[in-house]
């Protein structure tokens, strides 16, 4: 449970299952809601895998449908499993999938390092033709090996990063474990205008890991 996580986000995160259960269709559901709540105004939640399970190299991907307005931000993401003793951006970041909610077909790709991070993140994203995140399902995947991380949206590759291809150390050769988590408002989405309507939900069909035999 916390709040704002260094981003200016204005949910609660909870772990009540009126903000993450499962829906009955065999679909993971986060659920963003404009409530009162331990001074917030919103709540949603944060999944993670840190303490139960990490993964090294290998392809990860999930299956999602996006929740829509300006406000809403989703993401499926890894950080190092050395975090917090190793403090970010140091342990690593890789985003997976984030999107801001007022552009419902675009999804970006990020990640962060010593050197490039927040703002100066090594980051790309690819906007979909005649198709939108939030009314249908779709795939973002990273294959992932010692040396290259590449970013996948529906099959097709649009981002491929290298060693050489950063300004600072390579922090992508060590275990990382999963987050998937919907917030409201921060720095990367802005605040909820008087067009986006709660409930918000991010929809999560199946979340796979194909680990690389050594």
């Amino acid at each position: 449970m916390g709040e704002d996580w260094g981003n200016a986000q204005l949910e609660y995160d909870t772990d009540q299952a009126s903000n993450a259960s499962l829906d009955g269709n065999g679909n993971l559901v986060i659920t963003a809601r404009r409530e009162s709540y331990r001074g917030r105004q919103f709540t949603s939640a944060r999944l993670k895998t840190a303490g139960k399970r990490t993964f090294q190299f290998g392809r990860i991907e999930a299956r999602m449908k996006l929740p829509r307005g300006r406000g809403m931000w989703p993401a499926f993401w890894m950080l190092g499993a050395d975090f917090p003793t190793t403090a970010w951006p140091a342990a690593g970041e890789i985003d997976f999938m984030e999107n801001r909610g007022q552009e419902p077909s675009t999804v970006h790709g990020s990640l962060h390092g010593p050197g490039y991070s927040g703002g100066n993140a090594r980051t790309r994203s690819r906007t979909l033709s005649n198709a939108r995140l939030d009314n249908s399902f779709h795939v973002c995947a990273v294959e992932w090996t010692a040396d290259r991380i590449e970013h996948y949206i529906d099959g097709e590759r649009y981002f491929t990063t290298t060693r050489a291809d950063l300004p600072g150390p390579w922090v992508f050769d060590k275990p990382f474990f999963i987050l998937l988590n919907l917030a409201v408002g921060g720095t990367f989405v802005g605040a909820p205008d008087d067009i986006t309507t709660f409930p918000q939900q991010l929809v999560v069909d199946w979340v796979r890991v194909y680990e690389a035999v050594p």
